[in-house]
């Protein structure tokens, strides 16, 4: 696939529409992604052609179905570089992966009195499910911190990593700060004390590396819907050793080896995880979706363009009097095109709904972090994230509406 700025967007039929009669600029990307022509028409395809329960059954459309199904599978894994069969489980969001794995690894592995590390500036999703699971085992909870530029500390995070340590669930690129974390780094110094990562790279699969070989860690999720796949549709890639020991979470159909009113067996990696009818047209997808963001990460050009908008966001709202960006790291090539700010003044909901009635689509608020925007904002903040399909004249567009706005509100 051959890329360049305008087949792009030709590529995206929703970005041709407009909005209250004004063109359509979409920056909340962070919370969805748009989709692909190829990505529409294969899930209408499987629901006009193909459409049956996956696995089960021995007719043609079944087994239909299961391929596209396994095709998807076999793209993330490729994607991922994930290597041994059977570690690539496909969930319905990174909501689900992690709920599924807090659940069983703390049962296996995850005693009283043990701990388990996140930082400060983690997702809900990477939070409430560890507290839930905390407390069901008697473990704890501990925060690994974040500097005023949104950067781990990471003297503190090497300090923290003692025996009572089981894991470490920590974020590639925060979805409020954009900052790219050192996962090597980190993964190597919790492994050298022999404790396993997981990392969420619902953000960084989209923005970063997502070679789990290179990055070695033990874990890694992520949502389709965040790159270019439907949504309900999640991965969660897990290292053999560690998934083949962990319980299931779901009870039911397809995880099961053999069932008896004694007791069940489980099937093997990965439909052990996968309980009950998945999403199999949404997850079929993955196939075209990761196609088309392998094409935009391969292209130099893309990237380079990706670069100076970003550049050009930064400098341009730091120009703006009583703005304050979240999320600034010392090395601003770790800096992706995710960006949160606060303006003196303003508030990030009525900034979000002018810009709306101006044709942009921007995210307002606490952004699933809330202890993280805490940090930086009692009032939320307003966040504007880009994909490659986007533009250096959308975001010239927008500094010209975000100026209006902050006029309209008397912020500047």
């Amino acid at each position: 696939m051959i890329l360049n700025g305008n087949n792009i967007r030709e590529a995206f039929p929703i970005l041709e529409r407009s909005v209250y009669g004004k063109r359509f600029v979409y920056f909340d990307n962070a919370a969805t992604s748009q989709k692909p022509r190829e990505v529409l028409e294969l899930h209408d395809t499987i629901y006009r052609n193909s459409n049956a329960n996956i696995h089960r059954a021995v007719h043609r459309l079944s087994a239909e179905a299961t391929d596209l199904y396994e095709q998807g599978r076999a793209a993330v894994k490729r994607f991922i570089n994930a290597g041994e069969d059977g570690c690539v489980i496909l969930t319905s969001g990174a909501t689900a992966s992690f709920n599924l794995l807090a659940h069983s690894f703390t049962a296996r592995f995850v005693g009283k009195g043990d701990r388990i590390l996140v930082s400060e500036a983690e997702h809900h999703s990477n939070l409430v499910p560890w507290q839930l699971a905390c407390d069901r085992v008697g473990a704890e909870l501990g925060f690994i911190p974040v500097d005023d530029r949104g950067e781990i500390i990471l003297d503190e995070y090497e300090r923290m990593l003692d025996g009572r340590v089981k894991l470490v669930s920590v974020a590639q690129v925060s979805n409020v700060l954009g900052i790219v974390n050192p996962i090597r780094e980190m993964v190597s110094m919790a492994h050298a004390k022999g404790i396993p990562v997981a990392v969420d790279g619902a953000q960084g699969v989209v923005h970063s590396e997502s070679d789990v070989a290179a990055l070695g860690c033990d874990f890694y999720i992520f949502s389709g819907h965040k790159i270019y796949a439907p949504a309900g549709t999640g991965v969660l890639y897990g290292k053999k050793a560690l998934l083949e020991k962990m319980p299931p979470f779901f009870g039911g159909g397809d995880m099961v080896g053999t069932v008896s009113f004694e007791g069940t067996t489980y099937a093997p990696l990965p439909l052990k995880f996968e309980a009950g009818t998945p999403n199999y047209p949404a997850a079929a997808c993955y196939a075209p979706a990761l196609k088309m963001a392998e094409a935009m990460r391969s292209d130099a050009d893309v990237f380079h363009e990706e670069r100076r908008i970003v550049m050009f966001l930064v400098e341009q709202l730091q120009k703006i009097n009583g703005l304050r960006i979240a999320g600034l790291p010392r090395d601003m090539g770790n800096k992706v095109p995710v960006i949160s700010f606060s303006v003196e003044g303003a508030h990030p909901e009525d900034m979000a709904l002018i810009l709306d009635k101006m044709g942009i689509a921007v995210r307002s608020g606490l952004m699933c972090a809330e202890p993280l925007v805490r940090k930086f904002s009692d009032k939320g903040l307003l966040r504007i994230s880009l994909l490659p399909y986007n533009t250096m004249e959308e975001a010239e567009f927008f500094m010209e509406c975000l100026k209006k706005t902050l006029a309209m509100l008397k912020a500047i």
